[in-house]
């Protein structure tokens, strides 16, 4: 096991955890990451492991939001686990809002990797979502949002949020990014869309690693016993920067809109674009 090797794993696992809940892509970065300090693992295992290591964020999310998503409580009288009716709806708007995603990353999985995975298109989805971030925000700098918490969601505004959520199949896109900014279009306010966008988080990259995984394990890969650390080690420091990213986005956005995020994804955008430049005219010189 190398020590080296162990530092850029705290490095990937510090960018998920931190990229992850903002709206600025967190595979953009750890694309970008990876180009500056690779880890010196064979390919198809980075891909899994880049995946895989959400699961640290996910369960940053269950562990923040549990009694808002644990759909049981104990009754008074007898002790006894009860359904909390409430709860079984929200994970009814969260299932029917997960499914749009889940139905075309399961069809179009292979074609979206192997097609649009490449720094060009995620530096150019990170500059139009920079300026969508920047229109919505001053289009909305006065409006009245008339969705202002998760229970006011109707079934049908979760379904045209997991709409919105399957841009988010085309890589640099920011999942939690578009699915606020496609809330908020349709009349949910920013706390409300990024509180619904933790909650949709859960199914979706539970599922994106699972079909990772299944895949990687059926075509004969395997981890070492060192592969095994680094990815728990990145989930394990995903999962407690996840924490502190959770509470410092929903704080920040009580008092500030997005509007930050939508410069910082053009910036970024640029300096792909033009690292992506720079190697290309290294390679032919």
């Amino acid at each position: 096991m190398n020590f080296v090797e162990i530092l850029k794993v705290i490095v990937q696992g510090l960018v998920e955890g931190f990229t992850e809940w903002l709206p600025i892509s967190s595979t953009g970065h750890l694309m970008l990451v990876n180009a500056l300090i690779p880890l010196h693992q064979p390919e198809s295992y980075y891909e899994v492991f880049k995946v895989v290591i959400q699961l640290g964020a996910i369960f940053a999310v269950c562990f923040r939001f549990f009694h808002e998503l644990w759909p049981f409580a104990r009754a008074q009288h007898s002790g006894k686990l009860a359904v909390r009716p409430a709860k079984i709806n929200l994970w009814l708007k969260i299932i029917i809002a997960c499914l749009p995603a889940a139905v075309l990353g399961i069809l179009f999985d292979d074609f979206l990797d192997a097609h649009l995975n490449n720094a060009p298109v995620i530096a150019i989805v990170l500059i139009l979502y920079g300026v969508l971030f920047i229109w919505i925000e001053r289009r909305n700098a006065k409006a009245e949002f008339p969705i202002r918490s998760v229970d006011q969601i109707e079934l049908s505004t979760a379904l045209l949020i997991g709409l919105f959520q399957c841009l988010a199949l085309i890589p640099g896109t920011s999942r939690s990014g578009v699915t606020i900014l496609g809330a908020m279009l349709i009349g949910v306010s920013r706390v409300c869309a990024a509180e619904f966008s933790f909650f949709l988080s859960v199914p979706i990259m539970f599922g994106a690693s699972a079909v990772k995984l299944i895949k990687y394990f059926v075509k004969g890969g395997s981890f070492t016993g060192s592969q095994s650390f680094y990815l728990i080690l990145a989930m394990l420091v995903a999962f407690v920067v996840s924490l502190y990213c959770i509470n410092f986005l929903l704080e920040f956005i009580r008092k500030h809109s997005f509007a930050v995020f939508g410069w910082y994804r053009i910036l970024l955008g640029i300096l792909v674009l033009l690292g992506t430049v720079f190697t290309f005219l290294a390679r032919i010189l």
